[in-house]
Order: structure tokens, then sequence, then C-alpha cells
């Protein structure tokens, strides 16, 4: 017999961090919930065995990231076949958000999946390396790399007077 309350639990605390985390990187808030509950969905599909895990909500945060993740590379392929890029309305940023967003965009893929993981979310880099299914080492070369990057975007940007 499942868990239903540690489900609902884990759900309740999870979901809006983990579409948090994938709004950022996808720049798509509808999108990530859709990916954030795919990844509960999955899990619950499975919640006999994830709940006897130390951290069940790192299962269901590595799923929506690779979710995520298939989403763009499938969305890259298609876009190259259509030759056309899909708007999505999104609500007006602030001016820095403008420019934060364009510089995080320009980042390849892994870097800006560091940068989100790391510096907003808060995550060690061993949890990023682990995450990301990659070396510890590559996590900080990939956020060096991001810092460098960053900072030549935005230190160009200067307030617009309005």
């Amino acid at each position: 017999m499942r868990d239903a309350d540690g489900f609902a639990e884990c759900y309740a605390l999870q979901f809006r961090p983990i579409a948090a985390q994938l709004s950022v990187y996808l720049g798509d808030l509808d999108e990530a919930r859709d990916l954030t509950q795919e990844a509960f969905v999955r899990a619950w599909q499975r919640w006999d065995r994830i709940s006897r895990y130390e951290e069940p909500a790192a299962w269901i945060r590595r799923v929506a990231w690779n979710l995520a993740t298939s989403r763009l590379r499938r969305l890259r392929t298609a876009l190259r076949h259509q030759g056309m890029l899909r708007v999505e309305p999104m609500p007006e940023p602030g001016e820095h958000g403008v420019a934060i967003r364009d510089a995080l965009t320009d980042l390849p893929d892994g870097q800006r999946r560091a940068v989100v993981l790391h510096y907003l979310v808060g995550l060690p880099v061993a949890e990023v390396a682990e995450l990301c299914r990659v070396r510890e080492g590559t996590v900080r070369t990939w956020l060096y790399r991001a810092r460098h990057s960053l900072a030549a975007s935005l230190h160009d940007y200067r307030e617009v007077p309005r």
C-alpha cells in the first residue's frame, strides 16, 4: 500500500521550489509547472520504492531536471527544422531582470543549470554535480566560466534614465 500522506507532504513541500528552479532554467513558468507535475506523477507510480529513499525529493528533482533538459533539446531540434521561434507570453521583467535573463540565456546549458542550482537554489557544488551527473570539478569550471561570461555581459549594462 502506498504512503499517500508521505507523498502529499513531499508534494506540498517540494512542488513550488522545484517548479521555481525549472522556471528560471526554462524561462517559462507554465512549462516548469507541467514538467514538475510530470515528475511527481512518475514518483507516485513508484512511491512504494521512492518513499524509502533517504531523500525522495532528490529523485523527483532529478527527474524534473531531466525532463526539462529533454524538453529543451526537443525544442531546439524542432526550431532547427521549423526555422522559427515560438514566442511565449511572459510577464514583463524589470530592467535588471531583462539584462540578467538575457545574460543567463546566452550561457551554455550546463553553465546555466549550475548557476541556477548553486546561486539561486543554494545547492552545494557536490549536490549540483550529483544532480547533473558530472564531477565536482566540472561544476566548478562551469561556475567559473559562467561568472566570467555574466560579468562580461552585464559590464556594459547601465540603467536607462526614465
